[in-house]
């Protein structure tokens, strides 16, 4: 395991919590949902011998802390985050950073590369959750419009059964996963709060700008799970790379293939130097 250097990035409104492991060219992963940096950690520690991996806590979950109370996240906001954390890390126009994201997570690597595509030289977008590019999007505002009320009237967790039943996940549950640390699932329960009542609103709403992805320097690469076929954030997935006009590209396992982290590592490998 590469030792992990971690630090603080005080931003406009929090101050975010990251991690910086190994050496070679910078490979910011951005996690989704209510994962924070531990959720990348055995994924980083098998990159780690040939980049820099640079993982972190996105604003308002775990340990990256908010100046007031949380609000609905603001996509251009997650954006800039990630845009400082690149600096804080020494990425320059000059040497660009590549950049994975999962989930909301690429979703955030998507606008980061539209807003700032000189800090960024290829972004993988893995089951970007685009729903308002699919024919059925109507189906998604209703979804995410019934899931607000099931919050406003039962809380998260009422929430979340009627996101968890309409999105009709299978998950993955026999992808090995690392022993988190003690204090994971206690983090994970807090963020699960913010992620049904502040994320799902503003991931579900939101479209990348595609004409200017079509025209930017950076590399887009959507890709899918392959355990995933026929779920909405894989069907997202592909919708974006036939609207982009690219090839989509499958990864091992499903939504969160991540977590059987050596085959997926392999394969981010191979795309990384494609």
């Amino acid at each position: 395991m590469e030792p992990v250097k971690t630090d603080q990035l005080k931003v406009p409104g929090a101050t975010l919590y990251y991690e910086v492991r190994g050496s070679g060219p910078v490979l910011l992963l951005i996690c989704g949902g209510i994962y924070d940096a531990e959720g990348f950690a055995a994924l980083a520690d098998q990159l780690a011998a040939e980049h820099t991996v640079v993982t972190y806590d996105r604003r308002g979950n775990s340990r990256s802390v908010l100046d007031g109370p949380p609000a609905e996240i603001i996509l251009e906001e997650q954006a800039d985050d990630a845009y400082r954390v690149l600096g804080a890390v020494g990425v320059t126009e000059g040497e660009p950073a590549d950049v994975f994201g999962n989930s909301s997570g690429a979703v955030i690597a998507l606008e980061l590369a539209a807003r700032y595509p000189g800090m960024v030289r290829t972004v993988i977008a893995h089951e970007p959750p685009v729903f308002e590019l699919l024919p059925d999007f109507e189906r998604f505002r209703a979804l995410l419009a019934q899931v607000g009320e099931a919050y406003r009237d039962g809380g998260a967790g009422a929430a979340m059964g009627v996101f968890g039943a309409g999105m009709d996940m299978h998950g993955d549950d026999g992808a090995p996963q690392t022993p988190p640390a003690p204090d994971f699932a206690q983090r994970m329960q807090a963020n699960l709060e913010i992620f049904v009542a502040y994320e799902v609103p503003p991931v579900g709403a939101y479209v990348p700008d595609l004409d200017g992805l079509r025209s930017s320097p950076v590399r887009i690469v959507p890709a899918v799970g392959a355990a995933s076929a026929g779920e909405p954030p894989n069907r997202a997935g592909r919708e974006l790379a036939a609207r982009l006009e690219t090839a989509v590209v499958e990864f091992p396992g499903g939504h969160g293939g991540f977590g059987d982290a050596a085959p997926f590592a392999a394969k981010l490998r191979e795309v990384l130097a494609a």
